[in-house]
């Protein structure tokens, strides 16, 4: 590995420390750093600029995430298009997604320099929205896709099928569609299990449904779940991996399906799934 793509959380207050290592480990290790035009105005000279609109694309080895889960998710269409894998360094809070940090950093690209990592792939949900039967939005989540009841006050009702079989009908204020990788997530947080990222599985978590009878369902990676909504007083939203992404209207449908592409993520360390978990959200404790 040679060639490195930078996405950095543009809102982090030390960059300049951030980029002083990298030009250092540049001229030890003879890096070539690269850096999203969108972001263009904090990277500094040695950085080389490029856009994903590019034909073809430079060669990257590498996404280096700089920033918490939030950024990572982020930078997937830049792993997706660039087909390279993530290294995130986590600055800040929980994250999940990371595998390394900022003093660690060293290290970590030496091991990468000598192949010494393993890679582990995280599943991805496509995400149709369809209005009168045709699809007019199109999504690919890491963590996951969410309907949301938005400005309305009242609760929303959403139908769900999988595979055009009623599976049950809720009232709720939305739905969390999660992937395993999102099951410590959003979908925790509605009551969601903890999934470990390497299955294969599709979560649904109602957002604080009307009845306690309704409950987090996992459903194999193979089906395909509808979900049809209806009863809006207001248009709901559809979020992909935390951002608002396109208004749902009366009786639009949200198709949920597994994913053919994946998200390699650089594992460095023998840490456990487990044993993150433990760390980070104090697991029995």
């Amino acid at each position: 590995m040679k060639h490195f793509a930078i996405h950095i959380n543009p809102a982090f207050s030390d960059q300049p420390g951030i980029f002083a290592l990298l030009e250092k480990l540049a001229e030890e290790y003879d890096i070539i750093f690269y850096g999203l035009q969108e972001q263009r105005d904090i990277l500094p000279d040695f950085i080389r600029v490029f856009s994903l609109e590019w034909k073809p694309l430079p060669q990257i080895d590498c996404v280096l995430v700089f920033g918490g889960d939030g950024t990572i998710l982020r930078a997937k269409n830049l792993a997706l298009m660039a087909n390279a894998p993530i290294l995130g360094i986590n600055l800040g809070y929980l994250g999940f997604l990371s595998e390394t940090t900022l003093t660690e950093l060293k290290a970590s690209i030496r091991d990468l320099l000598n192949c010494k990592y393993k890679l582990l792939n995280r599943m991805l949900i496509s995400c149709h929205l369809k209005r009168d039967g045709k699809i007019i939005y199109h999504n690919l989540a890491l963590n996951d896709a969410v309907i949301y009841k938005a400005e309305t006050p009242r609760l929303i009702h959403v139908r769900i099928f999988n595979g055009g079989r009623f599976v049950f009908d809720t009232r709720c204020d939305g739905v969390i569609a999660s992937t395993p990788t999102g099951s410590t997530a959003y979908s925790l947080s509605a009551g969601g299990p903890l999934l470990s990222p390497e299955m294969q599985a599709i979560i649904l978590s109602p957002i604080n449904p009307h009845l306690l009878s309704i409950r987090p369902m996992v459903f194999p990676a193979r089906d395909r779940i509808l979900m049809k909504v209806y009863g809006l007083g207001e248009p709901a939203w559809l979020q992909v991996d935390g951002v608002n992404c396109i208004r749902i209207q009366e009786n639009d449908e949200v198709l949920i399906t597994a994913s053919r592409q994946g998200v390699p993520f650089i594992k460095l360390s023998n840490r456990t799934f487990y044993q993150i978990l433990r760390k980070k959200l104090h697991l029995g404790k």
